[in-house]
């Protein structure tokens, strides 16, 4: 562990500019890295921007030679020893980003005027970036010079090929554990959330001890609820761990705590249940060690009168008493305490520490929970969504990470559906996926039978903790439902349990069938947004963050887009295209994206410096085209004039075939062209003040089937950003190519402002199986969303399946009955990262 800062001290930039000398670039070096020779082919790019620089300390300095560097990690702290009363008001977090020149390594500080290149994602590791202005900053508490600061970049292209062998510059860089180039602080945070432990810093795997309790006083806990006040040494407590909290950081700019974190543990003896708070720099040495059902001989640990607003979690042995008087607190001074895990072998029969016991509950049994009830579940995962994050608090720069999953047991025919937030537990959070078995406890029932359709899921708790790898020796093992469990997956081979899926986007919660009931559960301080207001909505989301808004509007324009045509479709709004124009994906492809110190964030959706690239259509296109099932323009059927009255008659392309029977068989031709267009949208779609287009789906949006022999690669797709690069196993494929686990394309849908001079294009992403029509859950574009996103199973073989687009055509028609209707709009929006942002339709109202 670090000291407190206040004297000099040797940091990152201990050793200044570190020439090459013989001693360090001989081959022996840690890690196996062999360093290059004095006398190398290439010079560094690093040392010829150090030459140029260490005069001008706070300067910003315009490189004479731009060359591509890699970016290898991104790490994030707290900004310390900048004035908060200025305006604007600088973050609250910081970044050090690590570059390799092909010779050497750098950690770099990014000035935080370009913090929001990480909020976006688009500064991300494994990717090619060029600066072109540097300024050398010193840190006048650590002796050395200067640190290289990064005022200027052009973020590229993700690289095939990343070497992680090339040594440092500056041997401080290397050093363990990781330290931060700026302030006192002794540890980097996780990149996206503050709950996990990140760094090397945390120490794991301390084992139980032999101890000689001969000479050691126990007092039980109800005896120390009766006299602490009265006491200043407290005795030793011999006691169990029933619960553990998530990790809290309470780190600020303004107070020198070297670690600040803090976790709650509930132990218990024979005589009740306690609190105990570990504090600071003890989480970062035992956090990762105490797992429920170990037993802990605490000493010189200190005790105060319990924090009023902290509710305990409820035991599970309702005979057990509970203590809410006092708390136990754990510190690494004043005093500092002595933590002993005591093996199960050493325990003594007269000391009747209580058993951990559980609340294990099947999914048949589900349905009878109350709402807000506490329970335990097993089971095999099913479905595993992609990590998402929400703020903590409006305009606050903390975030939850959460992902959606589901879990099967056999008991039912419906799964568990689980929203999982982080536990402080990464190395199991960002490694699910489908098939594997997965214990999660103290989970929380939600539900709302008022609504339609019938809300009920689980959520985790603040000491909910989650098991997904052997279960031998765990405690819970011998719970009977534990048992039954692991006798019905030994019973299963792994093509029996199909139908998995992972990632994509996943609408959940349901939204109620009325807005009278969204209002009341809407947690938004403005209930609706303004279509005017939605690119603002859009551009403050950052990096994995979902917002759910309401609008209102006209449904103008919709189009049916089939999974072969969905990277090169057009929106329904415009059928017009220049050729020469780039697509979405494209456009961000290919943009040059640059950013310096000091400039504001982009506030439009076109290609201008950091701008998210947008669709450019010609008005003024001279043909109409779309793609055929493979690829290649086909002409457009054009509507007849008769077809053409009334503005609810929708297009001819509604075109029937006849099946070899010669009967209608409801299946349209395959043209991957089933769209709507109405008469005001015509009138005007070439006088609009601003059109938004949010319609594009990409290759992360798409829920896909899950591959075995592919799900290390699929659990990264899904998964957050790392903070350091991982080489990849081999060649990795692409996302794309894996199978879309719905049935449906999706539907591109244009919703005009109410007053007809904005309009947004927007994804409308249908969960349909055959087990959807089957039940005529699908006749209308409303009734559509009326139901919940759990996968259903396969139709049976000897059931006839809907054509996709047959379904694709009743959803169209059912939009055109809504033509000039004034409709509220329900929509997701998700920051995806790197100026990739999804917009879905989840739910329309029209008035009640």
């Amino acid at each position: 562990m670090s000291g407190e800062s206040g004297q000099p001290e040797a940091g990152p930039s201990h050793d200044g500019l570190s020439w090459p000398q013989p001693e360090r670039d001989r081959a022996g070096v840690p890690g196996g890295v062999i360093r290059r020779a004095v006398g190398q082919r290439h010079k560094s790019w690093i040392e010829k921007v150090f030459e140029q620089i260490t005069g001008s300390p706070k300067q910003c300095v315009s490189l004479t030679e731009v060359m591509p560097v890699t970016v290898l990690a991104v790490q994030r702290y707290l900004l310390e020893d900048e004035p908060r009363n200025i305006v604007p008001r600088p973050p609250l977090y910081c970044y050090d980003v690590t570059i390799s020149d092909g010779v050497y390594q750098e950690k770099c500080y990014l000035d935080p005027s370009l913090n929001f290149l990480v909020y976006q994602n688009i500064l991300k590791v494994g990717i090619e970036m060029r600066i072109s202005r540097v300024s050398c900053l010193y840190n006048e508490k650590r002796l050395g010079q200067g640190i290289l600061c990064i005022d200027k970049v052009h973020c590229g292209e993700t690289l095939d090929n990343v070497s992680v062998e090339t040594p440092f510059r500056n041997r401080a860089h290397e050093e363990k554990p990781e330290r931060p180039l700026r302030g006192g602080r002794s540890h980097y945070l996780a990149l996206w959330n503050n709950e996990d432990p990140y760094g090397d810093i945390w120490k794991a795997n301390k084992q139980p001890e032999e101890f000689n309790f001969n000479n050691i006083k126990i007092i039980s806990l109800s005896h120390l609820e009766m006299t602490w006040n009265n006491r200043k040494n407290f005795p030793a407590l011999l006691v169990r761990i029933l619960h553990k909290s998530k990790l809290r950081y309470c780190g600020k700019p303004n107070k020198r705590l070297i670690e600040p974190y803090q976790t709650y543990l509930e132990v218990a003896d024979n005589s009740g249940i306690v609190s105990v708070i570990m504090w600071n720099a003890l989480c970062p040495e035992w956090y990762k060690s105490l797992r429920v059902g170990l037993v802990l001989l605490l000493q010189d640990y200190s005790v105060k009168k319990s924090y009023p607003f902290r509710i305990q979690p409820d035991p599970v042995d309702p005979q057990m008493k509970l203590i809410s008087t006092m708390e136990i607190c754990l510190n690494l001074r004043d005093p500092p305490t002595n933590i002993v895990i005591i093996s199960e072998k050493h325990l003594k029969s007269e000391w009747k520490l209580p058993k951990l016991i559980n609340r294990f509950i099947t999914r048949s049994e589900l349905d009878d929970m109350p709402e807000k009830g506490i329970c335990d579940v097993i089971g095999v995962l099913s479905f595993v969504g992609r990590v998402q994050r929400s703020k903590k608090r409006e305009n606050s720069e903390d975030f939850r990470s959460y992902r959606w999953i589901h879990i099967v047991d056999g008991t039912s025919d419906r799964p568990f559906i689980v929203q999982l937030f982080s536990t402080s537990q990464p190395e199991v959070f960002e490694n699910i996926y489908p098939m594997k078995n997965f214990i999660c406890t103290q989970l929380r029932v939600v539900r709302n039978n008022n609504q339609v359709p019938n809300l009920l899921y689980l959520t985790t708790t603040n000491e909910s903790r989650v098991f997904i790898t052997g279960h031998r020796g765990q405690p819970y093992t011998s719970d009977i439902k534990v048992k039954n469990f692991i006798r019905w997956i030994k019973t299963k081979t792994d093509s029996e349990i199909k139908n998995t899926v992972i990632g994509g986007y996943y609408p959940y919660p349901p939204v109620p069938e009325t807005f009278s009931k969204y209002s009341r559960l809407s947690k938004a301080e403005s209930l609706l947004t303004a279509i005017s207001e939605v690119r603002k909505v859009i551009e403050d989301l950052q990096y994995r963050e979902q917002k759910r808004i309401a609008i209102q509007g006209i449904i103008t324009a919709i189009k049916y887009i089939p999974h072969n045509h969905s990277a090169e479709s057009a929106p329904a709004s415009e059928t017009l295209r220049d050729d020469s124009q780039p697509s979405t994906s494209e456009a961000a492809r290919r943009e040059c994206q640059h950013h310096e110190r000091g400039s504001k964030r982009p506030q439009d959706d076109r290609p201008v410096e950091y701008q998210a690239t947008s669709v450019v259509f010609s008005i003024f296109a001279k043909r109409k085209v779309i793609q055929g099932p493979c690829g290649n323009p086909v002409p457009v059927p054009q509507p007849h004039s008769s077809e053409m009255k009334g503005s609810k008659q929708t297009s001819s392309i509604f075109q029937r075939r006849e099946s070899s029977s010669g009967s209608t068989t409801g299946k349209f031709r395959r043209l991957g062209n089933v769209k709507w267009e109405s008469q005001l949208w015509r009138n005007k779609k070439f006088s609009l003040r601003d059109h938004l287009h949010y319609s594009h789906v990409y290759p992360e949006s798409t829920p896909r089937k899950f591959v075995l022999e592919h799900g290390k690669f699929l659990a990264q797709q899904y998964n957050s950003q790392p903070a350091k690069y991982i080489p990849p196993e081999g060649r990795n494929p692409r996302l794309d190519e894996f199978q879309s686990a719905r049935s449906l394309g999706h539907f591109e849908v244009t919703i005009l402002g109410l007053n007809h001079e904005i309009a947004i294009d927007v994804a409308f992403l249908p969960m349909y199986s055959p087990e959807d029509v089957k039940t005529s859950q699908i006749d209308t574009l409303l009734t559509c969303m009326n139901y919940s996103c759990v996968y259903p199973p396969e139709a049976p073989g000897n059931e006839r399946v809907p054509d996709p687009e047959a379904v694709a055509g009743d959803i169209v028609n059912a939009a055109a009955e809504l033509d000039r209707s004034h409709i509220i709009c329900i929509l997701d929006i998700c920051n995806l990262g790197n100026n990739k942002v999804e917009v879905c339709l989840q739910r329309i109202y029209t008035p009640e």
